[in-house]
Order: structure tokens, then C-alpha cells, then sequence
């Protein structure tokens, strides 16, 4: 099969821009395609969301570009790892040789974010949960985090030290919007506003503008052009649920195969793995996720991710932009997990940089717990 590799890579603008989403996906688009030193003349693929119902459509139209294939797969945060499989497969197949996955928002220049009421409301689950009135997303996901505390016996100050290491490698990451902020500790996790128990406001994340890109083209290519590849090695998906009605088990997620098949596929194993980027839009989804994707055991991850292990210089670095808790958040993450991944495997990271970084984890999450998708990067040897 055709090896395929990510040879650019790039954010938009992020923070609060006061720009349109289509100014934002142009921003971010263009940017990676300099990044590997390439045109839109180049691109005849374009897999994005967020624009409009057909916003693959619209961003190719926007372009001029006639695009051989598109992918708007809507599956919330973990799109975009699910987009590097379908383009990956596109440009082994000869459907594409340049795919551009992008996303863009402007939800905090907008203040577009709804709270309040269930998200699928024309389902059959919306009637046991509309009369709870329960916050979205976030009433959802404090469930998972008390059940996990309560099952296995974990504490909320142990759960913050996700947003505590997060706000450690953000202030490595002067693009972080919270680089000036200082640093973040357990008690002022623990002491912030209660937003829906266990999770208080420093468990969730940011409400950003922003956004990213990569670039994708076969591994022989990529040779040829600017910037080292960064090769696509593995990659798995599973979508389990819409809403939490008829999820019998709120501790563990489809991280748990999707990583699998990523890890199978990529013919490597956790512990290979040297930086692991994973969707924290809130503190337990990515507590889940690391334990899913069997970097501990089964009701391990807390007493895990204790004594730096996930912050600078630990065993495990996490989430090394400063991920969605102390970054940047613009609705859907995912793409910029792929961005970090990118940046840390071609050694472009300053202060943040892991040395050697030859393996990156990508893993993404949409919905309510709802979809996982996982994606394997590694150095081209």
C-alpha cells in the first residue's frame, strides 16, 4: 500500500480575531500548504467541517479549486484524526495526490456557543434527559468523571492534575492562550467555580477562535519537498453512542479500540509511543482516553499521571501545546492535536520540544464520548 505522509502543517489565527470562519479556514489552509511549500494549484482534495453542511464543497468553491474528492464527516472533535484515514486510503488509491483536512471557528468572536438543553434533541434519548435540563456538553461528561471517581476510588485533586500539567506546557507555548497566565495549581483547580459536579471551570476548556491545517501527499513525494515527512503509520476509529442514555458504562470509551487498531496497524505498542496528544475538553475526557489507550491499567490513570509524569520533562509528555484546557479550544480540536503531533516529530517546538521525538499519538473525541478516532505519526527512517 502507498505510504502517505503529512508534509505541512499550520494554525490559523487564535484567541479572539474577529474574523469570519472562512477567513480563518483560508488563514489556516494557506499557511500549511507555505509550510511544505506548496499552492492551492497543487491541492485536488479538501476534507474540513464547520463551515456549512457541504463545507468541503464551500471551501473548494471558496478556493477555485475543483476537488477529485471531499470529506465532510461530521463526527465532533476527533474529525480530523478520522479525515487522515480517508485521505490517507484517497491518495493510495489515485482518488487524490494533495489533500488539505482543515478547520476553523470564530465561536468566541461570535459568543456562538449554546449551554443549556440536550444536543440531539429530535432523538429518542432526548426524552429521559430534557427533563434533567442538563448542561452541554459538560453535565454529560461530569457524570463520566464521577462514576470513574467513584469506582475507583480516585479524588478530584488527583483528576486536576490534567489542567495543572496543561497549563505547564502552555506556558512553554507562547501561541497559548494562557501563555501569560501563570501557572495553574491543584487548589485552584480544585477551588474554582463548580460548573456541574465534580468539574469546575478550570476542568473545562478554553472558548476560543481558532484553528489549523495539515497537508497530506504520498510518502515518495513528500521527500521532494520543504519540510522532513511526517508519516502516517496507524490509525483506528469507533463510534459508540449519541447520548449517554444507553451507555451502560460511563468509565470507558471507544478509545479503547480505536487505539487498538491504530497501534495494530502502526505495528508499535504504548510504550513506544514518545508524545501523546489526546482531546481534553474537559479533564476527564482525557484521563479516559489515556487509560483507554492502554497506557495504564484499567482504573490506573490518576495514581499514572501523578508526579509529573504528563508535564515537561515527564515520562509521558501530554497534550504539549498546552491542548484545550490552556491553549486554544475553537469547538472542534482536533486538528490542532495533528498540528502539535507534526511540529513535535519535525523538532520545530522550542521550549516545548521532546527530545527525540520519533512516535506521536493523535487521538481525538467527538459528541458525548461518542466518537474516537486515533491516529499513529512517526519520523520518516
Amino acid at each position: 500500500m502507498t505510504a502517505v505522509a503529512i508534509v505541512g502543517a499550520a494554525e490559523c489565527d487564535l484567541g479572539v480575531t474577529d474574523k469570519s470562519i472562512l477567513t480563518l479556514q483560508a488563514q489556516a489552509v494557506t499557511r500549511a500548504l507555505a509550510d511544505a511549500g506548496l499552492t492551492l494549484a497543487d491541492v485536488d482534495g479538501f476534507a474540513t467541517t464547520g463551515v456549512s453542511r457541504f463545507s468541503a464543497t464551500q471551501l473548494a468553491d471558496y478556493f477555485a479549486v475543483e476537488a477529485a474528492w471531499t470529506d465532510s464527516t461530521f463526527a465532533g472533535g476527533c474529525a480530523y484524526e478520522m479525515m487522515v484515514a480517508r485521505a490517507a486510503q484517497a491518495i493510495a488509491a489515485g482518488q487524490a495526490s494533495t489533500i488539505v483536512i482543515s478547520f476553523a471557528s470564530n465561536q468566541r468572536s461570535a459568543r456562538s456557543r449554546k449551554l443549556g438543553g440536550v444536543v440531539f434533541e429530535n432523538t429518542p434519548e432526548a426524552q429521559f434527559e430534557t427533563p434533567y435540563d442538563p448542561l452541554n456538553p459538560i453535565s454529560y461528561y461530569a457524570m463520566a468523571a464521577q462514576q470513574y471517581l467513584g469506582r475507583f476510588g480516585g479524588t478530584r485533586e488527583q483528576l486536576a492534575e490534567i489542567a495543572v500539567a496543561a497549563r505547564e506546557w502552555a506556558l512553554l507555548n507562547p501561541k497559548a492562550f494562557r501563555y501569560g497566565a501563570g501557572p495553574l495549581t491543584v487548589e485552584d483547580v480544585v477551588g474554582s467555580r463548580m460548573i456541574s459536579t465534580p468539574l469546575t471551570a478550570a476542568d473545562c476548556c478554553l472558548v476560543t477562535d481558532g484553528g489549523g491545517a495539515v497537508v497530506l501527499t504520498s510518502l515518495e513525494r513528500a521527500r521532494d519537498l520543504a519540510r522532513p515527512p511526517v508519516v502516517v503509520l496507524g490509525y483506528g476509529e469507533r463510534s459508540t453512542n449519541t447520548s449517554m442514555t444507553a451507555v451502560d458504562d460511563l468509565t470507558t470509551t471507544g478509545a479503547a479500540g480505536s487505539g487498538a487498531d491504530a497501534f495494530a496497524r502502526a505495528g508499535i505498542t504504548p510504550a513506544d509511543v514518545d508524545v501523546l496528544e489526546v482531546y481534553d475538553s474537559f479533564t476527564i475526557t482525557a484521563a479516559l482516553s489515556v487509560e483507554d489507550l492502554g497506557f495504564c491499567g484499567r482504573g490506573e490513570v490518576l495514581d499514572f499521571i501523578a508526579d509529573g509524569r504528563i508535564r515537561p520533562g515527564g515520562e509521558l509528555p501530554l497534550n504539549t501545546s498546552g491542548g484545550g484546557l490552556s491553549y486554544c479550544h475553537p469547538g472542534q480540536y482536533g486538528v490542532l492535536l495533528l498540528v502539535e503531533a507534526v511540529r513535535q516529530l519535525r523538532g520545530e517546538c522550542g521550549e516545548r520540544q521532546v527530545p527525540g521525538a520519533e512516535v506521536a499519538v493523535a487521538h481525538g473525541t467527538g459528541g458525548i464520548l461518542s466518537a474516537h478516532a486515533t491516529v499513529v505519526l512517526g519520523v520518516d527512517r
